[in-house]
């Protein structure tokens, strides 16, 4: 596993988790993780259009709380994106995303477990 930032934060010590720091250009991270994105990679990310990216290689792309992004979910994602942004633009209040939960973390957990037994099988 490897947590991409542009600045030092703090990992987990472990022997199968790595850091890789880019620099604090926009998309930086963003542009490091879709090069390296393929058929053999899972990627966790909130950023739609990272995940859209990272689907169009062949990744296995999942959200934090668990929710997978497919090639059939995806337009729908954006377009839902794109409609908060005009509203955020004009002026309305909007709320964010539900607080994390203990759901997600479960729901998480399993499409991770899930996503990486379907790789280990060559699927």
């Amino acid at each position: 596993m490897t947590i991409v930032s542009n600045a030092i934060i703090r990992i987990p010590q472990h022997p199968l988790v790595s850091r890789a720091i880019v620099s604090d250009a926009f998309d930086a991270a963003d542009d490091w993780i879709a090069e390296r994105a393929d058929q053999g990679a899972v990627v966790v990310t909130g950023d739609i259009l990272l995940a859209d990216r990272c689907l169009k290689l062949g990744a296995t792309v999942l959200a934090p709380t668990g929710k997978p992004f497919t090639t059939s979910s995806i337009g729908a994602a954006i377009a839902t994106r794109a409609i908060m942004a005009d509203l955020r633009a004009g002026g309305d209040a909007i709320g964010g995303p539900a607080p994390f939960a203990k759901t997600d973390r479960s729901r998480f957990l399993s499409a991770l477990d899930a996503a990486l037994v379907k790789l280990k099988r060559g699927g």
